[in-house]
């Protein structure tokens, strides 16, 4: 047996113990040295299967998905999402630093008649700023101007003027410092959890452009066939309404009964709805299509007359490859890392914290003050933190995301299961599908022959109208079972590139490529 796909888990797994790869190792089984369905298919991939199919109207649809296709451009929005995640949690393990200016001016409005009070006798005249000034004013220092008020009589000015509104100006700068290190990797393996998650994102990016460039190949061949099934029902009408004619004239002549003629037209009655039904599947297939290429539905994009020859397969890799190449199994893989360093991060809650914090500051009445180092004040602390009781919170949260962990692990192990089982259907299909379009192809090619066979003898006389029903009804049916086998046949290659995480090219990467290499 050939244990790639667990090999490789074990490499991804080698720096890491954040997954129990003991239950990884028990839940994903050995991949084989070959596909069970195909032995012979362990040639690498293509690396553009678009190209494989020779046309180039798809290559253009699928380039013009991988722009409008608004699928692929909210994975590319989550994408720019989980990579701005990332960088927010590394910053978790970098110091903070913040800075503050504030300013204030308070007003103080001192009414005049209260002052006069408290140091005039209840002087019931001193009622304003002037009487104060005149009876108590002091100048203490010569220059004219009165300091205060004297309203003890000792001849010292023992309080400022009252004055109705002064004004009082505050200027403050200062500046924090945080950082909490990071002594047991606790916020180094959130900062890792982050970066798998934009892992993971990008992966579904890849995923997603894979899958709609899939799914507008598919869509493309399912048109094709809906014109060609269309184009069937019209000439089998016109068919039809050939035998009315051929059996009303019989009918006339008295050569045919009555029960010929309403046979013929029950016959062309089918027919018709059936037509009905093959145009409304058209445009439906049609709108599908414009709905995956971001177009208006409106049914106007027209299929071409015949479906892409198919190619021979080029290989489909060994299977422990898909591992590394799908990108959904990328995805949980990243996804799986991820919770398990969240366990690990977890379980470190419970261990003390460090850290580490500063603030200065500054401030006066005058802006000058803050820049002023004479009023500089600051500190500087350290702490550590061990948590005691909260209730059993840490404990909880340690257990659950250990229960996220496995539970990532049994996701990661379903998604490469389910990897293998694609890509093995649809190595089988390539065979069962090639015999049933063989098969169907002869089915078609002896009915169209024994339905000419039949009209002459019918026109001759030699077979019945029930001859010649059955005979157009079964070469129909063959051919349009014929058109769906060829149409099944190239929708599943384009499903087994899908499933083996196929690459393709689109016109713009054409184009790149060929200005770089200079044609």
């Amino acid at each position: 047996m050939y244990r790639g796909g667990t090999a490789l888990v074990a490499l991804m797994i080698a720096g890491c113990a954040t997954v129990d790869k003991e239950l990884l190792d028990a839940q994903l089984p050995d991949a084989p040295q070959n596909w069970v369905a195909n032995a012979e298919a362990t040639v690498a991939p293509t690396g553009d299967w678009v190209a494989a199919f020779g046309d180039n109207t798809l290559r253009a649809l699928i380039s013009e998905a991988m722009i409008r296709n608004n699928d692929l451009l909210s994975a590319a929005s989550n994408l720019d999402a989980a990579r701005a995640s990332s960088k927010i949690a590394r910053a978790d393990l970098l110091p903070t630093l913040g800075a503050s200016l504030n300013s204030s001016r308070n007003a103080i409005v001192v009414d005049a008649t209260s002052a006069a009070q408290a140091g005039g006798a209840g002087n019931s005249q001193i009622n304003n700023r002037s009487d104060l000034i005149d009876q108590f004013g002091v100048d203490r220092d010569g220059d004219g101007k009165i300091d205060g008020l004297d309203l003890n009589g000792d001849g010292f000015a023992e309080t400022l003027v009252p004055n109705k509104r002064f004004y009082v100006n505050n200027f403050a700068l200062g500046a924090q410092f945080r950082w909490e290190i990071d002594l047991w990797g606790r916020i180094t393996d959130g900062t890792k959890a982050a970066y798998k998650d934009a892992k993971a994102n990008y992966a579904d990016l890849n995923g997603a452009r894979l899958s709609i460039a899939a799914g507008v190949a598919q869509a493309w061949f399912g048109l094709i066939e809906a014109r060609q099934q269309r184009e069937l029902t019209e000439r089998d009408v016109t068919a039809r309404e050939s035998n009315l004619r051929v059996t009303e004239r019989r009918y006339d002549r008295g050569v045919a009964s009555s029960l010929d003629v309403r046979l013929s037209r029950s016959a062309l009655g089918t027919s018709r709805a059936n037509h009905a039904l093959r145009q409304r599947l058209e445009k439906e297939a049609s709108r599908r299509l414009e709905v995956l290429l971001g177009r208006y539905p409106g049914a106007e994009l027209a299929a071409v007359e015949a479906l892409p020859a198919l190619p021979a397969l080029q290989g489909a890799g060994a299977p422990g490859e898909l591992l590394a190449r799908r990108p959904d199994v990328i995805a949980a893989e990243a996804r799986m890392e991820a919770a398990g360093l969240r366990a690990n991060a977890a379980r470190k809650q419970l261990l003390p914290q460090l850290t580490l914090t500063s603030q200065i500051n500054a401030s006066g009445p005058d802006f000058s003050d803050i820049v002023d180092p004479t009023r500089l004040a600051g500190n500087l602390a350290s702490g550590i933190l061990q948590p005691l009781f909260q209730g059993g919170r840490l404990l909880a949260d340690a257990r659950r995301q250990r229960a996220v962990a496995e539970a990532a692990i049994y996701a990661y192990t379903q998604t490469a299961l389910e990897a293998y089982e694609e890509a093995e259907n649809a190595l089988a299909a390539e065979a069962y599908l090639a015999v049933r379009e063989e098969a169907l192809q002869l089915a078609y090619e002896e009915a169209a022959a024994a339905e000419d066979l039949t009209e002459r003898r019918y026109t001759s006389g030699a077979a019945t109208i029930f001859n010649l029903l059955d005979a157009q009804t079964r070469r129909i049916s063959s051919e349009s079972q014929y058109i769906q086998a060829t149409q099944e046949r190239v929708s599943n290659r384009v499903q087994l590139y899908l499933a083996i995480g196929g690459d393709f090219l689109t016109e713009q990467m054409l184009a790149d490529a060929n200005f770089v290499s200079g044609e």
